[in-house]
Order: C-alpha cells, then sequence, then structure tokens
C-alpha cells in the first residue's frame, strides 16, 4: 500500500510496534511507521504509515498519511492520502482519506468523505458526458498497493 517516498514497514529503523497483548492509554504521536497488534485509548498521530493488526483494539480518533486497518477502531480516522479497510476491519466513527479502499467484508459505521471531491468530479465528467454515466474505477483499474 505504501508506495510513495521510502514508505516501507520492513527494515525501518523508524517504525514502532505495539505488540498484541500491550495496552497503551494516552497520546500517541510518531514520525515514523506505526504498527498496532495490541490496545490503544487516546490518540493516534503519525507523519507517515499506520496499520492496525487483525486483534488490534483502538479506542481513539487516528491521523496518519497511509493507513491499512484489519482490526477494530472507535474513533475518527484521517489518512492525507490513502486509507484501506481490509475484510476484517470494524470501524465506528468517520472515516477521511484522499483514497478510501474498502474490501468485501469490512465493516464502517460512520461517514466517510473525501476530500478532492471536485478535482475527482472533474476527471470523471468526460466519461459522463460520453456515455451519459460516471465511471467508477474497479479494483483491477486502481494502482495496486506495496507493503515491501
Amino acid at each position: 500500500m505504501f508506495n510513495k517516498k521510502d514508505t516501507s514497514f520492513e527494515g525501518s529503523s523508524q517504525d514502532t510496534v505495539i505488540a498484541q497483548g500491550v495496552k497503551v492509554e494516552g497520546d500517541f504521536v510518531s514520525e515514523g511507521n506505526i504498527i498496532i497488534e495490541g490496545e490503544v485509548h487516546g490518540v493516534i498521530k503519525t507523519e507517515r504509515n499506520l496499520r492496525i493488526g487483525e486483534h488490534a483494539r483502538i479506542v481513539a480518533n487516528v491521523t496518519a498519511e497511509n493507513a491499512i486497518i484489519s482490526g477494530e477502531v472507535q474513533g475518527n480516522v484521517k489518512a492525507t492520502e490513502q486509507l484501506e479497510l481490509t475484510p476484517t476491519s470494524r470501524i465506528t466513527g468517520d472515516v477521511e482519506a484522499k483514497v478510501v479502499i474498502m474490501a468485501q467484508g469490512a465493516i464502517l459505521n460512520g461517514r466517510c468523505a473525501m476530500p478532492g471531491g471536485p478535482e475527482v468530479m472533474r476527471a470523471l465528467t468526460p466519461e459522463r458526458k460520453k456515455t451519459g454515466r460516471t465511471k467508477i474505477a474497479t479494483a483491477t483499474e486502481v494502482e495496486e498497493p506495496t507493503m515491501s
């Protein structure tokens, strides 16, 4: 998923991992990538990438550049670039990202906002003028994310 700049999760000295069985309470702020497999209550902010594992439980508002969510989040999620909800993700709260990828089985109880709406609509307008319908990209037309 994280194909901008050097955004890989593996081998980065700036990765922070909260392992399964670990509970963190309070504001959690990082400049590097964050991988959460445990439990966090409070606020999560990173300038880079966030991955929330399948067994993770988050009760927090979350902000990241890119995020992959596979676990449970109770709170709002803001990704300045891309947000991916896997089939096991469960979010109770609002989400906001330029690009949202939601897999079949993902649960979102909240609103979804995608800033840049006017630019997106302008990009879709030529297709609509030709066919009278708006073309929505399919999974095969979307650039495949990489997790190097």
